[in-house]
């Protein structure tokens, strides 16, 4: 099949055309500023490299310049729109309602509309680059895979807040988890790496980016995640705050003089490493150029986003009484040497030991634990899009 994986936003719509049978990847872009000025990125798998500015009022139009493009007789991949087969689209939140991939339909929509108030930035964005392939390939079917599916195996006794049970009965207040759609794919891969059955072994997976999060998946289900009702509980993150006492809020408010809607501007946007270093910088590699310059707030929020990422993995490792993989992922965990091994060093407990020269390594996956550590720690390159086709062909066959 030839699969076009969609991942849509509010202003952008990233895309990628991946031919299931052999997994590689056609082409790839990003429509940008749209409803502003417009950028459009294309690159294929035979070096041809496209950055412009299209106009793009709405993302229709943008969905149409990329299929226009995708379909040139001298840029293109393909020789008309109809031999993509399906459409795989990223949506973030499905609540309780759907625990795996489905077919795109009304009710899906409606469902998925039903959720918008608990992911209001996200769910909307994701409804409207559905609508806009559905208007301009309505005969293409479309798969919703669901950011928030993969952990739907938590069990209650890790999703409820101890809150009234009421609140959850009536709101479906609860931890839901992110990152789903990446921990599942580096959780398999990894037991592919290393020989093994995904069903027989306990993997926490540490997602390390500017947003970031942990996961527990014992015998290929998830048993915990660090994010929680949303993104913004668990880890300190790049502008995230993480876990905090509700009880500190008021009393900054109080102090601060701020509604709701400005302390929630401030866990979101000013908080995390950001905040941490004085407003430095939220980006892990300048954060880390300044520490090598003493800076030290850079080097203390550095120290801190390791610190809790270790006491997740440790809680993780209790939680399902044992580890036999730990893997890092994302932006950070792939490409941040030093973090991996400050990381690492707090997890000796367990049986742990780092090489240093492999943990210098960079490739789709390695290892980065030496002969004689008794958990394997790993570094996988994560492909969400590459996870969406798999989902997208898997239903795509099971519909037909």
């Amino acid at each position: 099949m030839t699969i076009l994986v969609i991942n849509s936003g509010s202003s952008s719509l990233k895309f990628q055309v991946i031919d299931s049978e052999n997994e590689e990847v056609l082409a790839k872009g990003v429509c940008e500023r749209i409803g502003i000025d417009g950028r459009f990125t294309y690159r294929t798998r035979t070096g041809i490299s496209l950055k412009e500015a299209v106009p793009m009022k709405n993302h229709t139009q943008a969905v149409h310049t990329l299929l226009d493009t995708l379909a040139d007789p001298e840029k293109g991949v393909i020789k008309d729109f109809r031999e993509i087969d399906v459409i795989g689209h990223r949506l973030v939140h499905g609540g309780e309602k759907f625990t795996g991939s489905v077919v795109i339909t009304d009710e899906v929509t409606q469902a998925m509309t039903e959720c918008n108030d608990l992911a209001p930035l996200h769910n909307p964005a994701n409804l409207v680059g559905v609508e806009a392939c559905r208007k301009l390939m309505p005969d293409t079917l479309m798969v919703g895979v669901f950011d928030t599916a993969f952990n739907q195996t938590m069990e209650p006794k890790a999703f409820l807040y101890g809150l009234p049970y009421r609140y959850y009965e009536r709101h479906r207040i609860r931890r839901y988890g992110f990152h789903g759609i990446s921990h599942k794919y580096v959780s398999r891969r990894a037991a592919e790496f290393m020989g093994q059955d995904p069903g027989r072994v306990k993997t926490i997976v540490c997602h390390l980016g500017n947003g970031a999060s942990i996961c527990a998946v014992k015998y290929g289900q998830v048993v915990d995640n660090s994010m929680g009702f949303t993104p913004l509980e668990g880890l300190v993150m790049g502008t995230r705050c993480g876990d905090v006492d509700p009880g500190a809020l008021e009393f900054l408010a109080k102090k601060e003089n701020l509604d709701f809607a400005q302390v929630l501007d401030i866990l979101n946007q000013e908080s995390g490493v950001l905040g941490i270093s004085r407003n430095f910088s939220s980006d892990f590699r300048e954060l880390k150029d300044a520490e090598i310059k003493y800076n030290g707030q850079a080097a203390l929020a550095r120290e801190i986003f390791a610190y809790r990422v270790a006491k997740y993995v440790g809680s993780y490792a209790a939680a399902m009484n044992g580890v036999d993989n730990i893997v890092f992922t994302a932006g950070v965990g792939e490409n941040d040497s030093d973090i991996r091994m400050e990381i690492c060093s707090y997890l000796e407990y367990l049986g742990i030991t780092i090489d240093e020269v492999k943990n210098r390594d960079e490739a789709e996956a390695f290892l980065i634990s030496d002969g004689t550590s008794r958990v394997n720690v790993l570094v996988i390159k994560t492909n969400e899009e590459l996870e969406i086709a798999r989902e997208a062909a898997e239903v795509a066959r099971m519909y037909r």
